[in-house]
């Protein structure tokens, strides 16, 4: 198997990860990332299988779990619920239940929320250069989300902050400092999600933390803990992959200068833009046995990254890949990961890339770029840290 050394903080690869996808993809697709200490997969057919691979998970085998350390035990408190983090059949039973309250309809009616937010958002546009990335890209989904929750709007900032910080973990660049923020704002966003749900069980309304309360599933409920975790999953996952692709496809639209937001187009334009340069560029899963990957063996125990990123480059699948074509024939992207971990919220973020973009460029169907984009160095997310535009 042929090593692969590349640091994901190096500013140059964050900045522009595609060439080294488009020089592994060219040589081996599947190759011992040295930086990781794993297996790294990067051609679409082997991702996608992977990704339902019941041989494969997320939960940490049990020969490998460690004490939590103490800075990080209020952070572990929220993790151990995720379900981004568990395997059947805990997470068959959390994903029906959280099913049973995030339905289609539920997230077809927040269409005119999301709709009313815009509105706001854009009606506070300047008419100087300014960042698009507060302005517009990070505020619509935070505030959607506090409206699907069921939370103060005002609160929009602090849920915001508490967000970033636990989503911090996740990054290359991860530290003890990192970890520690990570937990006290994990304590805190606990605090609130408590006290706000017994509010909730004492005055029910038409929110998810309310229909989470009633979701029931053969005689079983969720738990106060598996609730909290599921709502800080759901603003933490949902709107960290939601800003991104947003900035992403704004960026890509604006540089390409195609304006397929038409009814007709919209959705197509939206599964190209993740597919081109989605939020999430790794997901990491164990073996739970041995198995053959590529012509490798994967041993039971060890980790393998998925590489979601440069799936949806491979030329394999999509004719030009590093060209951003709406109307390309459509096929499946890995953006939303697959199998049993496939993103719940992908109906809801749909909705609002969807919507978000088309009034955007109503609004402001002259916009621009005033400088070259940015991205944060926080590989394996990729978005933007600066979008300069003017309308």
């Amino acid at each position: 198997m042929k090593v692969l050394i590349q640091s994901p903080l190096e500013p140059d690869f964050v900045q522009d990860p595609y060439a080294l996808y488009a020089r592994v993809l060219a040589e081996d697709p599947v190759q011992y990332w040295e930086d990781y200490g794993m297996m790294a997969v990067f051609d679409a057919a082997t991702v996608h299988a992977l990704l339902r691979d019941r041989r494969l998970g997320r939960a940490v085998p049990e020969d490998q779990r460690t004490p939590v350390p103490d800075h990080l035990h209020r952070f572990d408190a929220v993790e151990r619920h995720s379900m981004l983090d568990l395997e059947p059949p805990t997470h068959t039973r959390l994903r029906g239940l959280v099913l049973r309250a995030f339905t289609s309809r539920r997230v077809k009616a927040l269409a005119p929320d999301i709709d009313e937010i815009c509105t706001d958002l854009l009606n506070g546009f300047p008419d100087a250069p300014f960042d698009l990335i507060p302005a517009f890209c990070t505020a619509l989904p935070v505030r959607v989300i506090a409206r699907l929750l069921g939370v103060p709007e005002e609160m929009s900032d602090q849920l915001l902050q508490w967000s970033n910080t636990m989503v911090a973990m996740y990054q290359a660049n991860c530290t003890h400092q990192t970890e520690v923020a990570a937990d006290q704002a994990a304590a805190e966003f606990s605090a609130f999600l408590a006290s706000y749900i017994e509010k909730r069980r004492a005055d029910p309304r038409d929110d998810l933390i309310t229909h989470l309360i009633a979701a029931e599933e053969d005689g079983e409920k969720l738990s106060h803990p598996e609730m909290i975790g599921t709502c800080i999953l759901l603003l933490n996952a949902g709107h960290e992959a939601t800003v991104h692709t947003l900035g992403n496809a704004v960026k890509a639209l604006l540089e390409h200068e195609t304006p397929a937001l038409a009814p007709d187009a919209i959705a197509a334009t939206v599964e190209e833009a993740l597919r081109f340069d989605p939020p999430l560029h790794m997901f990491t899963r164990y073996a739970y046995e041995d198995l053959e990957v590529g012509g490798y063996r994967l041993e039971k125990g060890k980790q393998v990254a998925l590489m979601l990123g440069a799936a949806g480059r491979d030329p394999a699948r999509f004719n030009a890949p590093d060209l951003f074509d709406p109307f390309r024939d459509p096929a499946p992207h890995a953006a939303f990961g697959g199998g049993l971990h496939f993103c719940v919220g992908a109906p809801l973020a749909r909705l609002e890339l969807q919507m978000g973009l088309q009034r955007l460029f109503a609004h402001a169907p002259h916009l621009k770029l005033v400088e070259k984009p940015t991205y944060s160095n926080t590989y394996h997310f990729h978005g933007l840290t600066r979008l300069q535009v003017t309308v």
